[in-house]
């Protein structure tokens, strides 16, 4: 029985970590950002900003919502920064 429990605990963080890590590597583009955000892909550095305020305070853990999904509201700001300043 211990070895039961034992060997699904693993496979649990196996499954845990390998998906967090496949999501990770992921990349964004910043047409999926901008549909993440709500926001035109032209949108300008203020709009991004407001916008992901106003997302990650429905979606952040602390609200009861998801850290996955906080992390990728996250991920999206950044895309779209990045696309502004390049």
């Amino acid at each position: 029985m211990i070895k039961f429990i034992v060997l699904a605990a693993l496979l649990a963080v196996i499954y845990y970590y390998g998906r967090h890590l496949l999501m990770a590597q992921k990349p964004m583009s910043v047409v999926d950002a901008a549909k993440l955000l709500d926001v035109p892909a032209t949108a300008s550095a203020e709009t991004i900003i407001s916008a992901h305020k106003r997302l990650i305070a429905k979606v952040h853990p602390d609200a009861g919502g998801s850290a996955d999904l906080a992390a990728r509201v996250n991920l999206a700001r950044d895309t779209m920064l990045r696309a502004i300043t390049k």
